[in-house]
């Protein structure tokens, strides 16, 4: 699609649940419109936006299709379901200049002559002596950062910096307003491995003159060091030959005990490959059951997308999804080079304990379940000073289950941030939340970690992957009904003032409009 590449987004949410927002058709207004997301759902989780326009449902073009056939194919995929999606401003450019939207493969066309697609990149470098072999140079009332002396022949120059590349971001963090200094100390912060994305010349201001936003969504991962491994496996008569396991301390979805001459090993499957997704389709916010069925579903042949250790550490560094390996793949037009087929085995449940996630800079956005014992924790705070946090977490309490911690910092409860109110105040909030409690908190050393950076601790640290950073307590059934009851009750909290319901009027047009829950 010249010049407008969606952004692609998959979500998880459990059954009889919502993934947080209002499919809407609007007169006047062209496309099926995101509306009134659900602070917290999993819709703004992973960053969408309000007028946002859905291009494809698990890769059907949907943009001529009716509301209703939207609204089937989203209830029809179950529990998780990807979406192509193009911002409100891009949208409406495209539709102005008549672009041909159902072609995501088309590329930018110059005098009739095709270009390559103008997409930053990603870099990760690995420092070499006391150097990364580059400076980097600012302008005075200019703004941006600039890649400056690039060694030839070093560090810098084989991961794919080129001089007078941009900056924008330095290790998932979007760096284009900072300054000078302020760059300097987060590579110098950032010790012997980083990764930037960066934007040549005639890639800066191609994006400049669409306004589109530049982020590693948009990247290429050509310049890479390691990229995931595409694994196409058919079943043996004794199965796969492997087997699917939570591991502790560690997130995700591994392979483990491969079988000597198994289908697993033919096809070249490594102990404690993570599994990122199966049929093209992510699970890496899923259940472990989930992704067990999916595999099973597969039948006899199955595509595995996996990434080894060096693989998956090199993509967390630049806050980037292994996924993004696999579109860029489809977006060339060029078939995979699937491994060899072979035989692959049906998984089974490990012994092993859920999967606890291993430290990173990021906040734990926990929902809670109130039992005849309480939520299992106590609130502690220290008088005269600010700040609230989880002492005597009852070991297999539902704070426990959910991932809470002795010491945690509490930053929002039920949305609200508290991290400045009276101790008495956040107690009223909590006891006045009834039987559910949403609370975002964090690890003691990530909070200071992040309070010294100056980071503001919210929930747009949890990443786009939906729920994949969060975690939630399993419940029985029956008092899972109720509670959703209860949610569908409680109003949302829309980025743009309410829209009423179903046949409800549009605040930009005095005409029906029609919107679905989903």
């Amino acid at each position: 699609m010249a010049g407008y590449k969606p952004r692609v987004f998959t979500l998880s949410k459990k059954p009889k649940q919502t993934f947080g927002f209002y499919l809407r058709v609007e007169n006047g207004e062209e496309g099926h419109l995101i509306r009134c997301l659900e602070m917290g759902g999993p819709a703004e989780l992973a960053g969408i936006k309000d007028g946002d326009r859905i291009l494809r449902v698990n890769g059907t073009f949907v943009d001529e299709c009716s509301h209703s056939e939207v609204v089937d194919l989203v209830k029809n995929s179950g529990t998780s379901v990807t979406f192509h999606i193009l911002d409100e401003s891009s949208y409406k450019q495209a539709k102005a200049q008549g672009v041909n939207l159902s072609n995501p493969g088309s590329k930018p066309v110059a005098n009739g002559v095709e270009k390559h697609r103008l997409k930053p990149k990603l870099c990760y470098l690995v420092k070499s002596s006391s150097s990364f072999g580059f400076s980097i140079r600012s302008v005075e009332g200019e703004r941006g950062l600039f890649m400056t002396e690039v060694t030839p022949g070093g560090t810098a120059e084989r991961a794919g910096v080129k001089l007078s590349d941009r900056l924008v971001e330095i290790n998932g963090e979007n760096v284009e307003n900072i300054t000078h200094e302020g760059a300097v100390d987060k590579i110098k912060r950032a010790g012997s491995h980083i990764m930037f994305l960066l934007v040549d010349e005639e890639t800066d201001k191609f994006y400049q003159k669409t306004h589109a936003k530049i982020g590693s969504w948009l990247a290429t991962t050509k310049y890479l060091p390691q990229e995931p491994r595409i694994i196409n496996i058919t079943k043996g008569s004794d199965g796969y030959g492997f087997t699917l396991r939570e591991e502790p301390n560690q997130a995700g979805h591994f392979i483990r005990d491969i079988e000597r001459g198994s289908s697993a090993e033919k096809a070249r499957l490594k102990e404690m490959d993570r599994l990122v997704a199966v049929d093209g389709r992510d699970v890496e916010s899923c259940r472990h059951e989930e992704v067990v069925d999916r595999i099973k579903q597969s039948g006899n042949k199955c595509c595995l997308l996996v990434v080894d250790k060096d693989t998956d550490q090199v993509y967390k560094l630049g806050k980037v999804p292994p996924l993004l390996f696999l579109e860029e793949m489809n977006d060339s037009n060029s078939p995979p080079s699937y491994t060899e087929a072979v035989n692959l085995p049906i998984p089974t449940r490990s012994s092993t304990p859920a999967a606890e996630r291993k430290e990173e800079l990021r906040p734990k956005l926990c929902k809670l379940e109130k039992t005849s014992d309480g939520f299992g924790f106590h609130l502690n705070s220290i008088q005269g000073v600010c700040g609230h946090y989880l002492q005597n977490v009852v070991k297999g309490g539902v704070a426990d289950k959910v991932g809470m911690e002795d010491d945690d910092i509490v930053v929002e409860v039920n949305g609200v941030n508290v991290e400045q109110s009276h101790h008495d105040d956040v107690v009223k909030i909590i006891q006045g939340s009834g039987n559910y409690l949403e609370m975002l908190v964090a690890k003691k050393s990530v909070y200071e970690k992040l309070k010294a950076q100056g980071v503001p601790i919210t929930r747009q640290l949890l990443g786009e992957t939906s729920y994949a950073q969060v975690h939630s307590a399993k419940t029985p059934e029956a008092s899972r009904k109720e509670r959703l009851e209860e949610e569908e009750a409680r109003p949302t909290t829309p980025t743009e003032p309410e829209r009423q319901r179903n046949s409800s009027v549009s605040s930009s047009s005095s005409t029906e409009s029609i919107d679905e829950r989903l």
